[in-house]
């Protein structure tokens, strides 16, 4: 299974089509070429492997971010866990 990550819009390279984006903390580029709509610094987005698949109100994206925290932090804490069980060994 594939997710598209909201994502947040810090810049744009209008010359190569390319958005950076704050993906939870992580700036990373991403290419515009498969969106119709016109994107901003600023909008929330979706990205998904690389493109930039469409655009997310602000709360929504939110509301989905609180979701991956809540994710990760459970991943963490069960991995911390399983560290603990096992003498400090994840398997």
């Amino acid at each position: 299974m594939c997710l598209a990550i909201p994502s947040k819009v810090v810049s744009i390279d209008k010359e190569s089509n390319m958005a950076t984006l704050d993906t939870l903390g992580v700036t990373r580029e991403a290419s515009l070429d498969l969106m119709s709509e016109e994107v901003s610094i600023g909008d929330y987005v979706l990205l998904h492997i690389g493109y930039v698949m469409g655009k997310i109100d602000a709360e929504q994206a939110k509301l989905s971010l609180e979701t991956y925290a809540e994710i990760i932090k459970a991943i963490e804490e069960e991995e911390a866990e399983l560290r603990s069980a096992n003498n400090g060994q994840v398997f």
